[in-house]
């Protein structure tokens, strides 16, 4: 019997000419699979092409252990010709080719973990770069010879992006969520239900909602927004990749970020920050009392992760200043209650 294993995935997929894989597509990612179900997978190469007598007998064992539903997929992957590929991850460990790396964002977009549920070091190296087009995805040194190809049928081939991720809703599209322009929220984005992303949002991978909110602006890789926080147009949230250095950046629940404006550090619940403004780390904040006194300045990493706080600068003499529901002496004690 097979040990407790972290993820299964029977999915389907895109080979270039070197029988590389460039994509997969998983209808049906498991979490934790029970041993029956991981034990139809267990003597599979995760990086190989399955053959159609390895399918029959993924097929067969899926049915044995009562999967159904991925006991008919298999069938139908079988019988289709496509390139299919069977991974069973046992452990969270570092994705270590395409078909582990797609598994794990898939999981990610199911909704099965949450931002930084799963250990994606070095997922970039992992992912081939391809050119997503009309046809499918295309390794970038085949494409000219597809182009001329399409071209030659008196057709275009459509290439809407060339990038390592591609949209998540050519995967799935989870319940309960708009999204305007669908190339905007990567594969590995996690969107809670009641989430709405409008034209001007963006959600790379391992970074999501909780939902509800409402997104009109970016969500970096690694960023996770409690519900009932809005993003306002052309907003950004500085994400590892993104300046945010080692930081792992969260917007907290009934938050609201303003047009155009920034964060550089977690925020707590029922935070806002005006449009325009962007806290960095180490921008310099002048905390002000119920009467608009300045009782301290702290670095805006000292507020890190506080909640009830309003970020504004003074339009006068251009500080950064920040009220809160609580007193600011309040807030100063507890700022210094840990030095």
């Amino acid at each position: 019997m097979t040990d407790a294993a972290f993820a299964f995935g029977l999915g389907v997929g895109t080979l270039n000419a070197k029988g590389e894989w460039l994509e997969i597509f998983y209808p049906q990612p498991v979490l934790n699979p029970p041993a029956e179900l991981a034990a139809a997978a267990d003597h599979c190469d995760s990086g190989a092409v399955l053959t159609p007598e390895q399918l029959r007998e993924i097929e067969n064992k899926l049915t044995s252990a009562g999967e159904t539903e991925l006991a008919a997929f298999a069938n139908r992957m079988r019988n289709s010709g496509r390139p299919a590929a069977a991974v069973l991850l046992k452990e969270d460990t570092a994705p270590g080719n395409v078909p582990e790396g797609y598994l794990k964002l898939h999981l990610l977009s199911h909704r099965l973990v949450k931002p930084h549920g799963t250990d994606l070091t070095g997922l970039f190296g992992v992912l081939p770069n391809v050119a997503w087009t009309s046809e499918g995805a295309v390794d970038l040194e085949e494409l000219p010879e597809r182009q001329m190809a399409a071209r030659l049928r008196g057709e275009v081939l459509e290439v809407s992006c060339v990038d390592k991720f591609p949209k998540m809703t050519n995967y799935v599209v989870p319940g309960g969520v708009r999204i305007a322009h669908t190339a905007r929220v990567r594969l590995g984005a996690h969107l809670g239900e009641g989430t709405t992303i409008m034209h001007e949002g963006f959600v790379n991978f391992n970074a999501g909602t909780d939902g509800p909110g409402m997104i009109e602006g970016r969500i970096s890789a690694g960023v996770k927004v409690g519900a009932g926080s809005d993003l306002g147009g052309g907003c950004s949230t500085m994400g590892t990749l993104s300046g945010g250095g080692n930081i792992v950046l969260s917007v907290g629940q009934e938050c609201l970020i303003g047009a155009n404006a920034g964060i550089g550090i977690p925020l707590g619940d029922r935070c806002t920050v005006e449009a325009g403004l962007f806290v960095t780390a180490g921008t310099k904040v002048a905390m002000l009392d119920s009467e608009g006194n300045t009782v301290e300045t702290v670095k805006a990493r000292d507020l890190t992760g506080k909640n009830d706080l309003l970020f504004r600068r003074n339009s006068a003499n251009g500080a950064v200043e920040c009220l809160t529901n609580r007193s600011a002496i309040e807030l100063n004690e507890e700022l210094h209650a840990h030095n």
